[in-house]
């Protein structure tokens, strides 16, 4: 019997691979979260399969998400960064990423782990919907709100309440597979 997903996935068996094996399924690895934030913050005003096909030039590009590395990256790396075609070349993005790793480095510190700081919103419980389509599914929510002013107060950028909501879904902060979907209230 063929498994029933969420009906985002089905257009794309890249979409299908990053639903079934990734979205949802909750993070704890501070790189794995970065990447996640990263990824999250170039698609705005793209659409996510973009940033799919791109992923590996992305990780390649910014040093397999290592912050420590691109906290310390310069104007030239940036440069180069510009001039990849394998990535989005927007430029605001590319610096917001700089500056991200930095304060991610920042929260790291504070509170030993970034993962320790973003699942304290949740008491380290994933909030669970039950929602029976997309429609029901919010852009936002009070919490995703919450997490992205606090993290804007704390120097991250290209950080909306709908990219950190994006964020929470594909981290599994909020498991938002739908009730009929094969994955619903199974990513942990």
């Amino acid at each position: 019997m063929a498994k029933v997903r969420c009906d985002w996935c089905n257009k794309s068996e890249i979409y299908v691979k990053y639903h079934d094996e990734e979205w949802g399924k909750p993070v704890d690895a501070d790189r794995k979260l970065f990447e996640m934030l990263v990824l999250e913050s170039f698609q705005a005003g793209l659409n996510w399969l973009t940033i799919l096909k791109k992923r590996e030039g992305f990780r390649t590009a910014f040093d397999d998400f290592d912050y420590h590395v691109i906290a310390a990256y310069s104007d030239d790396k940036i440069s180069k960064l510009l001039q990849n075609e394998h990535i989005i070349r927007h430029r605001g993005k590319i610096e917001a990423t700089v500056s991200n790793a930095d304060a991610f480095l920042k929260i790291k510190k504070e509170f030993g782990s970034f993962s320790k700081y973003i699942w304290k919103f949740v008491n380290g419980i994933p909030v669970s919907n039950s929602f029976s389509s997309l429609e029901q599914v919010p852009a936002q929510t009070e919490l995703s709100r919450s997490i992205s002013k606090d993290l804007k107060k704390r120097g991250f950028k290209f950080l909306g309440p709908t990219t950190v909501y994006a964020f929470m879904q594909a981290v599994g902060i909020v498991n938002d597979h739908l009730t009929y979907c094969f994955k619903h209230k199974k990513s942990a």
